[in-house]
Formats: C-alpha cells, sequence, structure tokens
C-alpha cells in the first residue's frame, strides 16, 4: 500500500487530490496538512511513502518543509504539486531534496503518473519543467526566459530594476504613465513576480542589470 500525505492550504485542492489518490487501488491518503508546520508534524508522525506539497505553504513553505523532511524523514519522497513554473522556484525545489514537480495545470493521469514515479523513488517532472532544466543544463534557459519580453518590456524592466519610479520612467522614454503601468505589469507577470525588490532579483540573474 502506497501510503500519501497531501498539504495544500485550498480544502477544494486537497479534496480533488484525495479523491483521485481514494481511486486508485493500492494508495491511501494517511494525512492532510494547510501550512507547512502542520505537513511536517503530520508527516514525521504518519511517516508516508509520498507527500505530495505545494511549493509555496503558508507559515512554512513548501521548499523549506521539503528540506527538514529531508533530514528528519528521509523515507518520504516529497512530489511538489504547486502553479509555479519559474526557475529559482524549481531549482530551490530540487536542491530541498524533491523527487519529483509538476505542476497543477497539468493532467490528473500526470498526476497520478508523478505519485507512481515518486513512490517509486524515480524523479518525475511536468514537460514545462522538464524543458526548463534541460535549458538551464544547456545554457539556454536565461535567453529563453527573456524571450517572451518585447522590446519596451526589456527597457521598462532594467528602469524598473534600477528603482525607477513610474513617472520617471515614463519621462526618461516619452511615453505616457499609462503606458509605463501596462508594461510593468507585462514584464512583472512574464517574470513571474509580485513586487520590485522580485523583479530586481529577475534582471540581476538575466543579466538586465547587474548587481
Amino acid at each position: 500500500m502506497l501510503r500519501i500525505l497531501i498539504a495544500d492550504a485550498h480544502p477544494v485542492f486537497r479534496k480533488g487530490v484525495r479523491n483521485l489518490v481514494a481511486g486508485h487501488s493500492g494508495w491511501e491518503v494517511c494525512g492532510e496538512a494547510a501550512d507547512g508546520v502542520e505537513a511536517l508534524s503530520a508527516a514525521l508522525d504518519t511517516r508516508p511513502d509520498v507527500a505530495i506539497v505545494d511549493a509555496h505553504l503558508p507559515v512554512m513553505c513548501g521548499i523549506t518543509f521539503t528540506g527538514r523532511l529531508r533530514e528528519l524523514g528521509p523515507n518520504t519522497h516529497v512530489l511538489i504539486l504547486t502553479k509555479h513554473d519559474d526557475d529559482e522556484t524549481v531549482r530551490s525545489a530540487l536542491e530541498a531534496g524533491a523527487r519529483g514537480y509538476i505542476l497543477k495545470t497539468d493532467s490528473e493521469d500526470a498526476l497520478r503518473d508523478a505519485i507512481s514515479a515518486v513512490g517509486a523513488n524515480r524523479p518525475c517532472f511536468s514537460s514545462i519543467v522538464s524543458e526548463m532544466l534541460l535549458n538551464a543544463a544547456t545554457g539556454r534557459g536565461q535567453r529563453n526566459r527573456l524571450k517572451s519580453f518585447t522590446p519596451r518590456e526589456i527597457e521598462v524592466g532594467q528602469l524598473i530594476a534600477e528603482g525607477q519610479t513610474n513617472r520617471d520612467i515614463a519621462l526618461a522614454i516619452g511615453i505616457s504613465v499609462k503606458t509605463v503601468e501596462s508594461h510593468r505589469s507585462a514584464a512583472m507577470r512574464k517574470a513571474d513576480v509580485s513586487s520590485a525588490s522580485q523583479f530586481v532579483r529577475f534582471a540581476i540573474k538575466h543579466s538586465l542589470i547587474h548587481a
């Protein structure tokens, strides 16, 4: 019997995963958790074979949870199931010890395959994550990430990372503040960040600016 722990902040999502597990012969849910601290406690109490974990759990994030569990419960294999596909989150999860990483947008069959693989201590990644890892290995990752940016979004992004306000950017490149806001929103969405400080890290990493 493959024993599975589900850790996600959203009860409705946990229910969906629980139903998928319950419908598979030889699998059972041995615990659930809504945050990382609760998940770690449940994992140490129940000793599941697989922990299905969101990367961004509240209280203790899924990546920190993965690292702690690798130290305290190394026989439990972690499968990250999340909406986040940025390379920083993926890399951090794998460095912490996750054996699988798939996205919430993937199919139920993909989730079943991932649970089977991770339960057998085999790595399993969604196609998007696999491509990201290949790009990183071949040095194409950073270029590909910026490929979706328009020239104007890159220009605005550089100025954001340098600490310029929307008004400063508008004056510097001769466009309206409203247009700057539009380009700023697009650049941050494509970078998968939600704050200027996160965008600065993205910009440094992708050589838009230098540290």
